[in-house]
């Protein structure tokens, strides 16, 4: 795709989303409520109804030489509510956005890149049934037990498979997560811990075949966060016992916490949730991005339950400026989970709202 093709396509979405009328409101799409039972395969697939959607891939590799880099994969699915009643081929119905980044210090910054596009014309979509989100040449798909990968990125490339070992982790109540005292505020919220990711991971003009474990994140809502919060952060850990954690805050302005969650699979296979008291996110250790002046707490010390980790990221600049696609800048980054300096674990920590309050 060319530069100019891709910054055409950046301005009509743009433009689109400032039309009159543009800000839907949550009462125009379905309630997430409680005690809808999760139903597979169609889960997996898109919902094209609510309001919002993502499916989220992060996870570390490693090639022959051992280094280990981390992979974000992002598909989201946004209905804007516009026009639905023009029969036209035009009418944006549904607008897809993609992320895509590289974590490897030895490139010394975070390489990323991004798409949007309306779905239709051959060019995307979000297919329901089963896993199947595509936009031009970057793609997710679910083959038996696999989700399988192409990112044809400007600095990187990815082909890679994401292999099911364990059920599927609903979170929440029964996949039903709360976001906010008031229960309005919520997502359809499964995950899919401890991924076999095998394939491919080309820079520079090297590429490499690698190996690790990942993290897919799988949300639908029409109203995932409250507007008095800024935003969140967010770490979802593979362990090395076999193991999964994810834990949640949403922040207010001032940097209070308005709510939390969290889930625990231990080693055996069960599985508890934490109610909003029992998570808590502490800053060990902030990090300046010298491109827009957003300070990030890079290192964190995470409680959950009786549990804590510290986490260390892999390189402090995780910084992804998506300003032209979902209009946020965040940082997402490979972190070592660390009991008493040992590490326990691998995952990713995710951290929106910190230069400006996020807006969905």
């Amino acid at each position: 795709m060319s530069d100019g093709h891709d910054l055409s396509r950046r301005r009509f979405l743009a433009q689109l989303l400032l039309l009159p009328g543009a800000a839907a409101l949550a009462s125009d799409y379905p309630a997430v409520v409680p005690g809808r039972p999760l139903r597979f395969p169609e889960d997996y697939g898109a919902h094209p109804d609510y309001r919002v959607e993502w499916w989220y891939i992060t996870g570390w590799v490693a090639g022959a030489d051992g280094a280990p880099v981390g992979i974000q994969i992002t598909f989201f699915r946004d209905r804007p509510r516009l026009a639905e009643d023009n029969p036209s081929r035009f009418a944006p119905r549904q607008l897809l956005f993609a992320h895509a980044a590289l974590s490897d210090p030895r490139l010394g910054k975070l390489r990323y890149d991004q798409r949007a596009v309306r779905e239709g014309f051959g060019l995307a979509a979000a297919t329901t049934g089963t896993t199947d989100v595509w936009i031009d040449d970057w793609s997710l798909k679910l083959v038996d037990r696999s989700y399988v990968a192409r990112i044809v990125a400007r600095d990187f490339r990815f082909e890679l498979s994401f292999a099911q070992t364990q059920p599927v982790m609903a979170e929440g109540d029964n996949s039903f997560s709360r976001k906010d005292r008031n229960s309005a505020s919520a997502s359809y919220y499964y995950s899919e811990p401890q991924l076999a990711v095998s394939g491919t991971v080309e820079a520079d003009g090297r590429s490499a075949r690698v190996r690790g474990v990942a993290w897919l994140d799988h949300e639908w809502s029409s109203e995932p966060m409250a507007s008095e919060a800024a935003g969140w952060d967010w770490v979802g850990l593979n362990l090395d016992d076999g193991g999964a954690l994810m834990a949640f805050r949403m922040r207010a302005r001032s940097g209070a916490t308005l709510w939390a969650g969290g889930s625990l699979r231990s080693a055996d296979g069960e599985t508890r949730s934490f109610d909003a008291g029992e998570i808590a996110f502490e800053a060990r250790r902030r990090w300046r991005s010298p491109r827009t002046g957003i300070e990030y707490p890079v290192a964190m010390a995470v409680r959950a339950g009786a549990g804590q980790f510290v986490l260390e990221p892999l390189m402090d600049d995780q910084e992804l400026d998506a300003l032209a696609t979902t209009g946020t800048v965040y940082w997402e980054g490979a972190v070592r989970a660390l009991v008493a300096g040992r590490e326990l674990g691998r995952g990713y920590l995710e951290l929106t709202g910190y230069g400006k309050p996020l807006r969905l």
